[in-house]
């Protein structure tokens, strides 16, 4: 039986830029269940990133609610918040952001400053298949191996929820199938809800949940119930 995990009821998000007000996003309905990999797709500044954002609590909505767990985000004060991101939330990004001065297990041994629980840093590089690396800086490692780094930075943590937004934007095909098989396993092995912004239309065949985003709003969703494995894509 499927958890729910996190869940938008008549969701919006406006923007004041001077005085002009820009709706980035309006009544946005969805829900996404414990364990799933959710793909958001949609054109460029169709919402997709400001979606992402308020999954994780990286920004606020303007109107409606957001619940995680029983726990409804939109309520949480500063303080409350910045807890549950530093919890709850792993985040990758397109470009690795990773601290070039520390080696790959230092890199992931940053988390530990936030006074978490978090797992082994070794443990986190070995479950992305990068134990071999951990003592070299990111700038001795290829493209996919600091995307690696980061996916093990986020993970190390426990989050209930992965945030990626273009995880593959910056490495080639082959490289970026390797980190989709990571991300797909830390939902499918780990039990980790994953939710991931793409431009990529492929992406959406390893999907359990496809949330098609155009012109600020959920426009569609779709169940898929045979997911491929990303090394699949393009057969």
């Amino acid at each position: 039986m499927k958890t729910e995990l996190v869940r938008f009821e008549d969701v919006g998000k406006t923007y004041i830029t001077g005085s002009v007000p820009y709706e980035a996003l309006h009544d946005v309905n969805l829900t996404i269940d414990e364990g799933e990999m959710v793909v958001i797709l949609g054109p460029s500044g169709a919402g997709k990133s400001t979606l992402l954002n308020l999954v994780g609590g990286l920004d606020g909505a303007t109107k409606g609610r957001i619940f995680f767990g029983e726990d409804e985000i939109t309520a949480f004060d500063d303080k409350r918040l910045g807890k549950f991101r530093a919890k709850d939330v792993g985040i990758i990004f397109q470009f690795y952001n990773l601290v070039p001065t520390l080696t790959a297990l230092e890199n992931v041994s940053l988390m530990q400053d936030l006074g978490l629980d978090i797992m082994d840093p070794e443990e986190a590089l070995d479950m992305v298949g990068l134990s071999g690396q951990k003592d070299k800086f990111p700038s001795q490692l290829s493209g996919g191996q600091q995307q690696r780094v980061s996916i093990a930075r986020a993970i190390a943590k426990k989050p209930r929820l992965l945030l990626c937004d273009e995880p593959t934007g910056a490495l080639d095909s082959k490289t970026g199938n390797e980190v989709l098989k990571i991300l797909k396993e830390q939902s499918s092995i780990h039990h980790r809800t994953v939710v991931m912004v793409t431009h990529n239309n492929l992406f959406k065949e390893i999907a359990d949940k496809v949330v098609i985003v155009k012109n600020g709003t959920v426009e569609n969703i779709e169940i898929n119930e045979h997911p491929k494995e990303p090394e699949e894509l393009g057969d």
